[in-house]
């Protein structure tokens, strides 16, 4: 039998390098392909021929051959400034949503064509099944805590029939023992858990010095526009935030909207972070073919969220209505909701706000 080919996208950590490991022994004819997104060794020392010095050791360990590709072009152009637009907009980005299907999978399918390969892999926790409606869905990671899904559901029909997922069958535990088994180069690697491009989690302060932009001060007001303070700028800032703020109030308050036409945040009570519905545009189907008004789904409004039932109530072109059967805090602008049934992903969109009946 032919070996079939397969790009496996090789950042270097554990989880990629397995995923290389694992398709080598199952018979594929493994080929590594490193992106190269952004380069600012001043910001973040995890950058370019770091990553790439990396992946070619575990290449090199593993006897398959290693490609570079720079990217660093159409990630500043889709992900970057996509990034600082959405928080001079008062929404708060996901820039891995639009990563990864933008740049990963569309530059990893690009990458494999030329070199003949069928198939691309990743090492995310998540795995891949057609259905029997004909439908490609991601099914759940065996192990909850560090399922995947969330971040991929913005992902094609296309994607994902050329798209395998090994990890998703394994636990973190097994991988990094598989790892120290075999002897990967970067067994003891620790995983990367934040943004890629910004580690150390200022986010204000990666905008201003990349742009040149200084964030305006502005006002913090109630819900009856009464003043209460000044802020800092609105990239400071996130729905549902409560520290600092640096408000003398007397008592928790939050941040519940962000209005980037007056340049103002708005402060309200616990109470006032929560609703029960929101909308949503963008939206990509994937375990269903399209969405349909009275769909019951299991949400999950950002990655950490454990997820709530909910209803659509409404379809509208692009744009969705969702009703949570309970309320939920901090439905923020920007972020993805995406939408399960079962352990399918049935699809998901960017959420444009909550709505209050």
């Amino acid at each position: 039998m032919d070996k079939k080919k397969i790009i496996v996208g090789l950042s270097g950590g554990v989880d990629s390098s397995v995923t290389a490991y694992l398709l080598k022994e199952q018979g594929y004819d493994v080929i590594g392909v490193t992106m190269v997104n952004f380069r600012e060794d001043n910001v973040c020392p995890e950058t370019g021929e770091k990553i790439a010095g990396d992946a070619a050791r575990v290449a090199d360990y593993l006897g398959i051959p290693h490609h570079v590709v720079d990217f660093c072009s159409p990630f500043k152009e889709r992900v970057i400034d996509y990034f600082v637009k959405e928080y001079f907009s008062g929404r708060t980005p996901n820039p891995c949503v639009v990563c990864n299907r933008y740049i990963k999978w569309k530059a990893m399918m690009e990458q494999g064509q030329k070199l003949g390969a069928e198939y691309i892999a990743t090492g995310h926790y998540a795995q891949v099944e057609q259905l029997p409606n004909g439908r490609y869905a991601l099914r759940c990671s065996v192990t909850a805590s560090k399922d995947q899904t969330y971040a991929l559901y913005g992902l094609t029909q296309e994607q994902l029939s050329h798209t395998i997922m090994p990890l998703g069958a394994y636990t973190k535990e097994q991988i990094r023992e598989i790892a120290g088994r075999i002897g990967l180069p970067v067994a003891e690697k620790p995983d990367s858990m934040e943004i890629c491009f910004i580690p150390d989690k200022d986010y204000a302060g990666y905008i201003e010095r990349n742009t040149g932009i200084k964030s305006v001060k502005g006002n913090y007001v109630n819900a009856e526009g009464d003043i209460l303070g000044q802020h800092q700028g609105i990239i400071h800032y996130t729905v549902g935030q409560r520290k600092g703020l640096n408000l003398a109030m007397g008592h928790p308050v939050f941040v519940t909207e962000i209005r980037p036409e007056t340049n103002e945040v708005v402060i309200g009570e616990n109470e006032d972070v929560f609703a029960k519905a929101l909308r949503c545009s963008c939206v990509n189907a994937m375990s269903v073919p399209e969405f349909k008004s009275g769909m019951e789904v299991f949400a999950k409004i950002r990655y950490n969220h454990k997820g709530a039932p909910a209803v659509i109530k409404a379809v509208e072109g692009d744009s969705l209505l969702i009703e949570f059967q309970d309320a939920q805090r901090a439905i923020t602008p920007g972020q993805a909701v995406v939408f399960y049934q079962g352990d399918y992903v049935a699809g998901g969109g960017m959420i444009d706000g909550p709505v209050r009946k």
